[in-house]
């Protein structure tokens, strides 16, 4: 009889966590946009106690440590090791020469007496030139841009300006997030196969090779942690993860998850607990931000659509329940309409079905900020990814899927959608680093079990 190899248990004994000492750079490629600014201005304001960081689970969320009876449920930020905010130090690239405070007072997110009040400290934050190119964004043209004859040389001009940074600003680590423009769809092809193949496209200025690739490549390079943003493919191939597992790096992606998405990953897991049929879902958005701007062209929009279009799908499972959910017409629009600026509108009809098939709807009308939701994203992926880094785990970070639309995932396996089952994941691995026990929510103490 064939023998079946015991899995090795999961360790919980305590993870080394190096101290965050020292100040961390923020480098954010798209500094000048609305989300960027947003989240710099905001860390400014809360340092000085104009506002409170709320929508940051690092800095307003607690985690329950053993029995509910324990009573045990300190501040996130109290219980693991997280950069202090008075320690973060900002910087970046953009294709606009804006400073911050000019930046913040053109997307017109916040309001323009707060910005007025911290103009000093974002007025010292400037961009450097930006890595870009139109046939990737076709509806921006800024001219605050590196020139290069071959990607691979772009690749370095950054991989100089995050060692520059570094050494002059005196901060002791670095954390990279893509806040920058969604780029054209691309697919996974050869040249992301192999760290070679990837290395060869630079050089040879390969087409498959966008700026949030070789921003992401020369993070990876310096031993940075990096996020993505945005929907673009980034860092999720081949190439860039065996590179970032070589280097010791955390990665996290894709796209920020706010506004409609966060919605539908908070109202579908509930229609499927109930097991509550769905026969459709139309969303449809009107923005009029930057972001806006850069989807109201076809070949950008197709990236952000194939992001927002598979968290239903992942979420349902229809091959699971096919009485339920194999016929599901799922339909995403997003109109650009300047008059809005940052304030999105987002409208879902959700057609579903109930008892002996009869049905019902439900409609949602979202009126969100778009940056004010993701800015403490943004906080927050900077401090936990600064954690990964000093708790020595690289690779794909799929305990931060909570953050993104469109999350990295291992080899052989599918993205979880599902934004409880994420936070579960995510508080499980801060009790794991920790040496504390996992929750399961069983409530063992319940049941007469021998």
């Amino acid at each position: 009889m064939a023998t079946t190899k015991k899995k090795k248990p999961i360790s919980t004994k305590r993870k080394k966590i190096t101290p965050p000492k020292g100040k961390l750079g923020v480098l954010l490629p798209g500094m000048s946009g609305a989300v960027s600014t947003t989240f710099m201005a905001g860390v400014e304001a809360i340092k000085k106690g104009m506002g409170k960081p709320v929508g940051s689970l690092t800095q307003m969320g607690r985690i329950r440590l053993g029995k509910r009876t324990d009573k045990k449920s300190p501040l996130i930020k109290e219980f693991i090791p997280l950069c202090e905010l008075d320690d973060l130090v900002f910087a970046g690239w953009d294709i606009f020469k804006d400073n911050c405070y000019e930046a913040c007072l053109k997307a017109g997110v916040l309001d323009k007496e707060l910005v007025e009040e911290l103009k000093d400290t974002l007025k010292q934050t400037s961009p450097m030139p930006a890595v870009f190119s139109r046939k990737y964004v076709k509806n921006l043209n800024g001219k605050h841009l590196k020139s290069g004859k071959t990607k691979m040389e772009l690749a370095h001009q950054l991989i100089d300006d995050i060692k520059n940074f570094k050494k002059d600003s005196g901060v002791d680590r670095l954390v990279m997030v893509w806040c920058g423009s969604t780029e054209v769809y691309i697919q996974a092809e050869p040249v992301h196969s192999s760290i070679k193949s990837f290395e060869d496209g630079l050089k040879s200025n390969h087409p498959g090779i966008p700026p949030s690739m070789i921003y992401a490549y020369a993070a990876i390079k310096c031993g940075v942690p990096y996020a993505n943003g945005a929907p673009n493919l980034s860092a999720d191939v081949p190439a860039l993860i065996k590179l970032a597992k070589k280097n010791n790096v955390p990665l996290a992606g894709k796209d920020f998850k706010t506004g409609q998405t966060l919605m539908k990953t908070i109202l579908a897991p509930g229609l499927k607990s109930r097991m509550i049929g769905l026969n459709g879902w139309f969303s449809t958005n009107i923005l009029g931000n930057r972001d806006g701007e850069v989807l109201d062209d076809p070949y950008s929009f197709k990236t952000k659509e194939a992001s927002k279009l598979s968290v239903l799908e992942y979420l349902f499972q229809p091959d699971l329940h096919p009485d339920l959910y194999s016929d599901v017409y799922h339909k995403v629009r997003i109109n650009y309409y300047p008059p809005r600026g940052d304030a999105k509108e987002a409208w879902d009809n959700i057609d579903i079905f109930g008892w002996l098939g009869y049905p019902m709807q439900i409609k949602v009308n979202f009126l969100c900020r778009d940056s004010i939701l993701a800015a403490p994203i943004v906080l927050d992926l900077v401090l936990f990814l600064d954690l990964a880094h000093k708790a020595g785990l690289d690779g794909i970070q799929e305990w931060l899927s909570f953050y993104f639309k469109s999350p990295m995932y291992g080899e052989g396996l599918y993205p979880e959608h599902d934004l409880f089952i994420q936070l579960m994941k995510l508080k499980n691995t801060l009790r794991y680093l920790k040496g504390e026990e996992l929750i399961t929510h069983l409530g063992l103490d319940y049941y007469n079990l021998m």
